[in-house]
């Protein structure tokens, strides 16, 4: 199977990398495009920043974008415990250290929609608008906590596994949830980058124990309809994610006002299959909000500019 011509215009485009301490812990970022509002990207559980190799240069044509490794992933430091309220600060933290300017966006795919709601939460007003990708906030009765899963019981630390070369890693390499490969070229790059070389051979670079005292918790909902920024649902259309599922429920209490769009074909890690489709749906969406608050602003400043001559009227 050829590679398609968006992996090799991607990867054509260059990024800088950098790095920002946040609580104690390096966190890892690479950067796309100079001119235009801020987004910050943000990937999936036991994932890496490369997840958005294929999508960030399609958007650096009209944002400065920032795609970060999370703690306990990729190449940022591991925390003996991870919050959400830490994930939030890390990606305030790479997006003041990257200089992306006021209010910028925010784009959480999967677990990353998570860390975008936690960052709506606590920054909202800060924030020019939260884009989750593949997650949806489920109804109170019907949420399970996927983190908190230590065992009482059993006292031994999480380990990954080391393989004895990095092929054999490689060949074990997998997305959860399964899907389609329609471009292995695209999966071998994400393998690439989540494997490092340690004493007896090759691991996965995420940290196995990050959700064993996470607690996500029952209060989404709640954080969701008092977030104090704009929001908006990107879904895959066949996704298998159970994550993805109460989308109906985000519609239904916000009045069907919130901003919902399928990408057709596609399954939950859709920048593997549809990358420049997905890009197309973030600029549709924060393009959207940019004209919203240009025009508010505009606004303002007529308003304010308008007492001054009405006063010289008067006079």
């Amino acid at each position: 199977m050829s590679d398609p011509d968006w992996y090799h215009r991607a990867l054509a485009v260059e990024s800088e990398h950098a790095t920002v301490d946040v609580a104690g812990t390096r966190i890892a970022y690479e950067r796309w495009g100079d001119t235009g509002p801020g987004m910050v990207l943000v990937h999936g559980s036991n994932a890496h920043l490369e997840w958005w190799r294929f999508v960030a240069p399609f958007l650096a044509d009209q944002f400065q974008v920032v795609a970060l490794d999370s703690s306990g992933n990729g190449d940022s430091g591991w925390r003996e415990r991870y919050s959400g309220a830490l994930f939030a600060a890390e990606v305030m933290a790479v997006a003041e250290d990257a200089g992306l300017g006021a209010q910028p966006y925010v784009v959480g795919h999967s677990f990353g929609g998570f860390v975008a709601l936690e960052a709506g939460h606590a920054y909202g007003p800060d924030l020019g608008g939260i884009v989750m990708v593949d997650f949806t906030v489920a109804p109170r009765e019907a949420y399970h906590e996927w983190g908190m899963r230590a065992d009482s019981e059993n006292k031994k630390p999480r380990r990954n596994r080391v393989y004895p070369d990095k092929a054999t890693a490689l060949g074990r390499f997998r997305l959860l949830p399964d899907q389609p490969n329609r471009y292995p070229s695209v999966l071998a790059h994400m393998a690439h980058y989540a494997l490092k070389e340690v004493e007896g051979g090759w691991t996965w670079k995420f940290d196995p124990t990050l959700f064993d005292y996470l607690e996500m918790g029952v209060d989404q909902h709640d954080k969701f309809v008092n977030l104090e920024c704009p929001s908006a649902v990107i879904l895959a259309e066949e996704s298998d994610d159970e994550g993805a599922f109460a989308a109906p429920h985000m519609s239904k209490i916000t009045g069907g006002k919130l901003p919902i769009f399928h990408v057709p074909g596609t399954h939950h890690h859709l920048m593997f299959e549809e990358p420049i489709a997905l890009a197309m749906a973030i600029k549709g969406i924060v393009l959207a909000w940019v004209r919203e608050a240009g025009q508010a602003e505009m606004n303002a400043s007529m308003a304010a500019y308008q007492g001054p001559l009405e006063q010289l009227a008067s006079g």
